[in-house]
């Protein structure tokens, strides 16, 4: 097994995630620093990640966390902020599927399936993600289409996004922004690009698994029909 698809199935994050703790140094394998991202793991073999070992995850688990604001999607902050793993406290290592920025609320899946969260954040397999968005102001009908069509920000082209007009008064405007690509600050990015501030934004759906009934920091199991939609997904 290929040594970023081992470190995966440990429960550490996503394979591309994982690559990078490779490249960087910080995998041994029986005690030799790798960072040949063709090093295969075979049967019997030690690995360890900084100085720890690390072992395939028998029991994979699928969690729902309504993120809140103010702590950062990562297993640990060298600025000592709290952690989503905060919230979720279990036997099984497990790490955020994606990211939400600090001040983003909402949706978060968490797991030790590797390959799940590859499908789920490779921008090739369009995933949807919904978010509810307020931002200043009331966008007109040319801005609207200008989201509809794509846009670019500070040299980055965002794909077409489904956006709907939920309310509006005149100082704010709610939409619901559907996006498939996951790109970094995606959501604000494409709101600044008219010249408009996001006043609160929250990830409410992803790949039809839809945030409900949880309170700010509560999480829960995924139930036999979320886990199975996404199983079918990969």
């Amino acid at each position: 097994m290929r040594i970023n698809k081992y470190l995966s199935g440990c429960g550490l994050d996503s394979r591309r995630k994982c690559e990078k703790l490779v490249t960087d140094g910080r995998v041994k394998v029986n005690g030799k620093t790798v960072t040949d991202l063709a090093t295969d793991v075979k049967d019997g073999d030690y690995v360890e990640v900084d100085g720890k070992a690390v072992n395939l995850s028998e029991r994979k688990v699928y969690i729902m966390l309504n993120k809140p604001k103010g702590c950062v999607c990562t297993a640990s902050d060298e600025k000592g902020r709290k952690t989503v793993l905060d919230f979720v406290k279990i036997k099984e290592r497990v790490f955020p599927v994606g990211r939400l920025d600090y001040d983003t609320e909402g949706l978060l899946l968490l797991t030790n399936d590797g390959e799940l969260a590859y499908t789920i954040t490779h921008p090739k397999n369009m995933v949807q993600k919904v978010y509810s968005v307020r931002v200043e102001g009331e966008p007109s009908d040319m801005e609207l289409k200008r989201l509809r069509s794509g846009v670019e920000y500070n040299g980055v082209k965002y794909a077409p996004a489904r956006v709907t007009v939920v309310e509006k008064d005149e100082k704010q405007t709610k939409l619901e922004i559907t996006v498939i690509e996951g790109k970094n600050h995606e959501i604000k990015n494409m709101i600044e690009s008219l010249g408009r501030r996001v006043l609160f934004l929250k990830r409410t759906e992803i790949a039809g698994i839809r945030l409900g009934g949880l309170s700010r920091g509560e999480w829960r199991y995924l139930n036999s029909r979320e886990e199975a939609h996404l199983k079918s997904l990969k």
